[in-house]
């Protein structure tokens, strides 16, 4: 599993902005929100970190311990189900694994994770 998280100065990183799940067959699933604040799942590899000059930068990098999924490390994924509304498309994705469940979601735009 890789993240990207927005680095700015001396703050502490904020994010996880986009989340990687990369299976044993080395295939990527990228979860993150788009700019009408819906939860956006696509198959696709890690992008590069970049430079936003005086803004930050976004660095991307194996997810550590910052994130839910990080208890999860090597475990199978047994069951994902979806919630969303007609006019704004999918709103939050929870995936299930044998110790607990994890469940992505958008909050005003911003990814969010969380541990079940």
């Amino acid at each position: 599993m890789v993240a990207s998280w927005r680095l700015y100065g001396a703050e502490a990183p904020s994010g996880p902005l986009d989340v990687w799940l990369i299976d044993s067959e080395k295939t990527a699933t990228h979860v993150t929100t788009g700019s009408d604040w819906c939860l956006i799942l696509e198959a696709s590899a890690p992008s590069e970190g970049y430079d936003m000059a005086e803004w930050g930068r976004v660095e991307v990098a194996p997810i550590g311990s910052e994130t839910p999924f990080a208890d999860r490390l090597g475990e199978t994924v047994r069951a994902v189900s979806e919630e969303g509304a007609p006019d704004t498309g999918r709103l939050a994705l929870e995936i299930t694994f044998d110790s607990g469940r994890v469940r992505c979601e958008t909050w005003s735009g911003n990814l969010h994770l969380s541990s079940k």
